[in-house]
């Protein structure tokens, strides 16, 4: 499974890979980046490629271009249609969350998180997809 990981901070995008391995699932491949921005030329890049990402999950707050946005733009482009989007913040207002969800996002997970906390939010998305 490939999956593509975006936060400003490096620390924590392996802690997200650390969790996501914890939680049992079997990673061939994990993207990172480091803002919105950097995620979207990421997609782009991994357009029409044989072996698709299965899994996004992306931060809020970030330099350049947040979560949001680029959620927001990747609808827009039609980018990574049909993988499951995950937002891993600190940001658990619900004007937020009802953002995130309207723009593309299926789940969830604030920030601290357990492996546990993982596997439950993200496992039950990548059977559904």
């Amino acid at each position: 499974m490939r999956a593509l990981i975006i936060d400003d901070s490096a620390v924590m995008r392996k802690v997200i890979e650390r969790a996501l391995r914890q939680a049992g699932l079997e990673l061939t491949e994990v993207l990172q980046a480091s803002n919105g921005e950097e995620a979207l030329q990421a997609l782009r890049d991994d357009h029409g490629k044989s072996n698709p990402l299965s899994l996004i999950l992306s931060d809020i707050n970030m330099p350049v271009m947040d979560g949001l946005q680029f959620l927001e733009q990747r609808r827009d482009e039609k980018l990574a249609v049909g993988i499951p989007v995950v937002m891993i913040t600190t940001e658990g207002s619900e004007p937020l969350v009802l953002r995130a969800i309207s723009a593309g996002a299926q789940g969830y997970i604030c920030k601290p998180f357990t492996a546990e906390q993982v596997k439950a939010r993200v496992v039950p998305l990548l059977r559904a997809a």
